[in-house]
């Protein structure tokens, strides 16, 4: 069996080589290339297509949540020393962000203790970041089993092929029943890891731009509990 291997693979880089000068001439068409891989391309492309459309709208809902005028802080100072609490409660209503909504909260608790406002911000703080994070669960997966997916299109193609090497009788084999096999198991390689990549690299990307909020989220909270404490 292990000759007869050997002897496929040397027929095959013959004929590689002899068709080299036909091969420089072509170009290859990834589309038509995709088709070759199967069933498994028709899944990393919806996988990929997925993974797009939330990168996409997890990017735009992050855009929004950084977005804040400098001068809210400032206003919402000077309402609360002023007394002015429902203005203060209706510009966080009118900025609607996650850091407003957390100062809203905080706003409708003054009066009461210090560590019952801090509790009742952190706790917004949380629904908001968990609300952030929806989405990057299914991205995580599509990284993870993409180039998964992708070794069992190799696997499902080297099958293909030593199965038709076994159907071959008389020991003549025909590269062209094994080709198949053999780029269904390549494309499908590629294909999973490019999708692997692809949804790794918006995965980073987006935990980055979450923590950003995060920290913003936290210096929104100490500015607030500080302007409580400061003497009237």
């Amino acid at each position: 069996m292990l000759f007869q291997f050997n002897t496929i693979m040397n027929s095959i880089l013959l004929n590689v080589s002899s068709g080299a000068g036909e091969a420089a001439q072509e170009s290859i068409n990834v589309f038509s290339m995709a088709q070759n891989g199967g069933w498994i391309m028709i899944v990393l492309a919806l996988m990929l297509a997925f993974a797009v459309y939330l990168f996409i709208e997890r990017l735009v809902v992050l855009s929004k949540a950084t977005k804040e005028d400098k001068s809210f802080m400032d206003r919402i100072r000077d309402y609360i020393k002023e007394g002015k609490i429902d203005s203060a409660i209706n510009l966080c209503d009118k900025v609607n962000t996650p850091a407003a909504r957390m100062i809203e909260k905080g706003v409708t608790r003054i009066g009461r203790p210090m560590q019952d406002v801090q509790v009742a911000i952190e706790n917004v703080g949380n629904l908001e970041v968990s609300k952030l994070e929806k989405g990057l669960v299914l991205i995580a997966t599509i990284a993870a089993g993409a180039p998964m997916l992708g070794f069992l299109g190799t696997v499902l193609g080297m099958i293909q092929t030593f199965f038709n090497m076994a159907q071959t009788s008389g020991g003549m084999i025909e590269i062209s029943s094994l080709s198949g096999g053999m780029y269904q198991a390549m494309v499908t390689t590629v294909g999973g890891l490019i999708v692997g990549i692809l949804a790794m690299f918006a995965y980073n990307f987006l935990v980055s731009r979450i923590d950003r909020v995060v920290r913003q989220l936290e210096s929104r909270t100490m500015e607030f509990m500080d302007l409580l404490n400061e003497p009237v």
